[in-house]
């Protein structure tokens, strides 16, 4: 009996996908139509952002920027049959004061070389030993910084000064990416000098402490173990700067008496205020997040027992009582040699507000590692240092990524709460100075826009660059 079922002998052709498999259908159907709800949720997500473009579009569409007050807009508008419409002239007069508070404009160009130099200090920490991204890291500063200080008007003198610093440094970059950590080290005090000014000698005095405390930490670390050393090479630093510094800057100071003209507290403000509080606090409180982190989970009673006191106590004050204190409380805990401005006060206390958070964000990441890691460095035969050093830290700051990215940005966006202590803020004291002109007392809603936007160019770049630390850190599901 004859087979009756049918065998092909040719293989049918290649036929397309159907519509709402590939393309902007598939799109659409998975991510806004993929249910009843979140189809409803999308239209009314539609209707939310077609209703704000209608509201805000005339207010757009009619923007100023060449007038020289509000009244000067709405007789603009007036001949122009419009009721509404965006002053922007308020930013073009008055950016400066956004970003460089109320310094000289003869002197921007030290705020805005501490800036690039910022690019170059975290290049090598970005990318450590990597040539090429160090490269176009400081050279994309340096063409940067000779571009705005060639706008900003900035004099021959100092502008070629600054062109050839950042030439050097991105051939560095370039020849020998390693030796920018010298720079990184560096940079507090490079800071400090060029946006306070004063001697040269006080914040290279600062730095000579910190070297000190560090070559008498190696000499000793072999001797009498790590803990030990660190308290000696501590109580060394202490002393310096506080019997030692003052004789020897003064003396250096006599001899070779260089400086720049020294600013007071109340000459910061805007993004540069915003910045060097933050960039000081995000800097100084995740190292000290680390060791608080582990001197909470540490065995020693009187350590672990600081630690916990110290994280919970600053976790239940709010952050305007902290800046309340540093403004009118300690100077009086600091020794009598000591005269810290506002300013350095602040970053102090937001340092010590932020690394308590950090401690529980690192502390949280350390307890999620498995316990055999830490069962294998014993076994390896590494001290508690090395451990935490090369095996239970790296994997707990993987972890702890999204956790920190989301403290740094809180901080940053902190920073404007300086203004319950008398400092200009951008977006309450520098905004309440330019309204205090006649010409711009109208003008409300453009110097809020515009800071916000500048903050959320910021923020946005710092959370990309997390997403991006999460990926290329990302190896154990590859």
């Amino acid at each position: 009996m004859s087979n009756p079922s049918f065998v092909r002998t040719e293989m049918l052709p290649p036929q397309k996908p159907p519509m709402g498999q590939t393309g902007v259908l598939r799109w659409l159907r998975e991510n806004l139509f993929s249910s009843p709800f979140n189809t409803f949720l999308t239209l009314l997500g539609i209707w939310a952002v077609y209703t704000l473009a209608v509201g805000a579009a005339p207010w757009l569409m009619n923007s100023m920027w060449n007038v020289d007050s509000v009244d000067d807009c709405r007789a603009i508008l007036a001949a122009n049959g419009e009721t509404t419409g965006a002053c922007w002239g308020v930013v073009r007069t008055r950016w400066h004061q956004f970003f460089f508070g109320f310094y000289e404009q003869s002197e921007y160009w030290r705020p805005m070389l501490a800036f690039a130099l910022l690019f170059v200090s975290i290049a090598p920490i970005l990318y450590f030993n990597l040539r090429r991204p160090n490269a176009i890291m400081v050279g994309g500063a340096s063409i940067f910084l000779v571009l705005v200080l060639a706008g900003l008007g900035t004099d021959g003198w100092h502008l070629g000064i600054a062109a050839f610093l950042m030439a050097a440094l991105t051939a560095v970059a370039w020849i020998a990416p390693k030796w920018l950590l010298w720079m990184t080290l560096a940079f507090p005090a490079t800071a400090y000098y060029l946006l306070w000014g004063g001697s040269v000698w006080g914040p290279i005095g600062v730095m000579a402490g910190f070297g000190l405390a560090y070559l008498v930490f190696r000499l000793l670390q072999g001797e009498i173990g790590v803990t030990p050393a660190a308290g000696i090479a501590s109580l060394t630093a202490v002393v310096w700067w506080l019997f030692l510094q003052g004789i020897v800057t003064a003396f250096l100071a006599g001899i070779l008496p260089w400086s720049l003209t020294a600013e007071s507290p109340d000459t910061f403000g805007g993004f540069l205020l915003s910045f060097t509080i933050g960039v000081s606090a995000i800097s100084a409180s995740l190292p000290l997040g680390i060791l608080l982190a582990l001197g909470r989970r540490s065995d020693m009673f009187l350590i672990k027992t600081l630690s916990v006191g110290f994280i919970e106590f600053v976790r239940g004050v709010p952050l305007i009582t902290m800046l309340f204190t540093a403004s009118l409380l300690l100077q009086y805990f600091l020794p009598p040699q000591t005269n810290f401005d506002l300013i350095l006060r602040v970053i102090i206390l937001v340092s010590l507000f932020a690394s308590a958070y950090i401690a529980e964000v690192i502390r949280g990441g350390m307890a999620s590692l498995p316990r055999g890691q830490q069962e294998a460095a014993d076994a390896l035969g590494l001290d508690y240092w090395q451990a935490q050093r090369l095996i239970m830290m790296p994997q707990a700051l993987k972890v702890s990524i999204p956790g920190i990215e989301s403290s740094f940005l809180s901080l940053f966006k902190d920073t404007t709460l300086v203004a319950l202590v008398g400092l200009a803020d951008p977006l309450v004291g520098i905004t309440r100075v330019v309204r205090s002109d006649i010409n711009w007392k109208a003008a409300y809603w453009e110097p809020f826009i515009f800071v916000g936007v500048i903050f959320f160019v910021f923020c946005f770049s710092m959370s990309r660059y997390s997403m991006y630390l999460e990926r290329k850190l990302k190896t154990d599901h590859r």
